[in-house]
């Protein structure tokens, strides 16, 4: 199995999970002398099926990513952390121009008035660089991630 089907894997494990955490709560309490739509005991026992299979799986997946190269010579873990980061800057820098640039209406000259402390089209640049720098790095990660297998 390719890294990346591991992954689609692990996020299908997730889905279902969470899918089968909400039907155990729905199914705990009903009314007196009524019967459940479902065996919440089932429910959980099969959530712990799904939860034992998706530890493997993470399992197996570290693994895999502690040993692949993606391209451009950098680990999979390495490349994983930068990507992370980066979406990280990428949001905040567009989050503070979107801020910077809220217009505020005054009624009266008495009013406060705001000014931006920070150069808008400048933040944006920066923002849109670091976004390109995104989407290579998270290609590069996509394209280890179908050419290498599973540990």
């Amino acid at each position: 199995m390719k890294l990346a089907e591991a992954l689609a894997q692990r996020a299908d494990l997730t889905t279902r999970m969470n899918q089968l955490s909400t039907r155990i709560e729905q199914n705990v309490m009903v009314q007196e002398g009524e019967q459940p739509a479902e065996d919440p005991l089932a429910l959980l026992a099969e959530h712990d099926r799904l939860a034992r299979d998706l530890q493997e799986l993470i399992l197996r997946i570290n693994v895999t990513n502690l040993s692949v190269m993606v391209p451009g010579n950098q680990s999979m873990t390495a490349a994983l952390a930068r990507r992370d980061v980066l979406r990280q800057q990428v949001r905040l820098r567009q989050s503070v121009a979107t801020r910077a640039s809220e217009r505020f209406d005054r009624s009266t000259r008495s009013e406060l008035r705001f000014v931006s402390i920070v150069d808008v089209p400048a933040m944006r640049v920066e923002a849109d660089s670091l976004a390109a720098q995104l989407r290579e790095l998270d290609t590069r990660i996509q394209e280890a991630n179908w050419i290498n297998e599973l540990s």
